[in-house]
């Protein structure tokens, strides 16, 4: 998408349910942010964190991202994307209804996520659930690298 989508109104957003609204920035996955991730959630496994034996042993011949991380970075539309949402007061993940991880993420590639409204839940005149499509693309590749349906609680102001 060339220009950044402006929508005002949980109407406006209930337009585009099926379409994708917003193309993400790219993230870098360095080692380093691996790292930090394997630390944080005491993850160790090889195939994250031991460059060496990843250039010996793996079919990668690099170390990979976790999926849980990519997850994490990918599954906030207002952090990663140039897109103005209906106000909110705020918007809180509340889980996924389906996430696959689908291809690997090598240390030293980038990343960007797919937005995509697939519905909208009205839990009161102030509260909602928004449920959006994410894929996850590998710069580069044409397969995606996560596909998820992540729910988010929109609360307006």
């Amino acid at each position: 998408m060339a220009e950044p989508i402006a929508i005002k109104t949980m109407d406006e957003l209930r337009g585009w349910l099926g379409r994708e609204v917003a193309v993400g920035r790219w993230r870098h996955i360095t080692q380093e942010v691996i790292n930090q991730y394997a630390e944080a959630v005491d993850d160790h496994n090889w195939l994250h964190v031991d460059v060496e034996r990843c250039k010996r042993e793996s079919p990668h011949k690099t170390t990979i991202a976790h999926g849980n991380l990519i997850y994490g970075l990918l599954c906030a539309i207002r952090r990663n994307a140039d897109i103005e949402l209906p106000p909110a007061k705020s918007m809180l993940t509340y889980g996924t209804n389906k996430i696959r991880f689908s291809g690997v993420v090598p240390a030293g590639s980038r990343v960007r996520g797919h937005y995509t409204p697939i519905e909208i839940q009205e839990v009161d005149d102030k509260k909602r659930k928004i449920i959006w499509e994410v894929t996850g693309e590998l710069e580069g590749s044409q397969k995606p690298v996560l596909i998820t349906h992540w729910i988010a609680w929109h609360v307006s102001p």
